[in-house]
């Protein structure tokens, strides 16, 4: 028997944002406030990317430029990968894959309702596997 596992099962319904025109430091003490390494990035009320730690050290740090002077726009990885709640946990596997991402944020009706992140897959793949080796070791 497959057990089909959802997006929806294993989404974060927490997302932080913050607008694309605050700075890179705003967005960092944000990201360390709401103990998560990426931002939603809104412009216009729309999301429009995300910014992640990645983001600021390879687009801002490492370029020399000062995280107070930069806004979160500009370095941005944009557009916004997205999954809807009901895709398979393979499915936003192999989205991950084929875009290089580490985190697909989840749309229902054009609204973000969630996210999900390489580690919450991770972490809920090893505890499932857990479970089934007991399984096998109780029958």
């Amino acid at each position: 028997m497959a057990i089909a596992i959802t997006v929806r099962d294993l989404m974060d319904k927490e997302v932080v944002s913050i607008d694309a025109s605050k700075s890179v430091g705003e967005a960092v003490a944000l990201m360390i406030r709401s103990k998560v390494w990426s931002l939603l990035v809104i412009e216009g009320g729309r999301p429009q990317g995300v910014v992640t730690e990645r983001d600021v050290l390879r687009r801002c740090i490492n370029k020399g430029l000062a995280p107070a002077e930069v806004k979160v726009g500009a370095i941005m990885s944009s557009p916004l990968v997205t999954i809807g709640p009901n895709a398979t946990v393979r499915e936003a596997m192999s989205v991950m894959v084929e875009k290089d991402v580490r985190r697909l944020y989840v749309v229902v009706g054009g609204e973000v309702v969630g996210r999900l992140t390489q580690t919450r897959l991770f972490q809920s793949s090893f505890d499932l596997m857990l479970s089934l080796s007991g399984l096998t070791g109780a029958l």
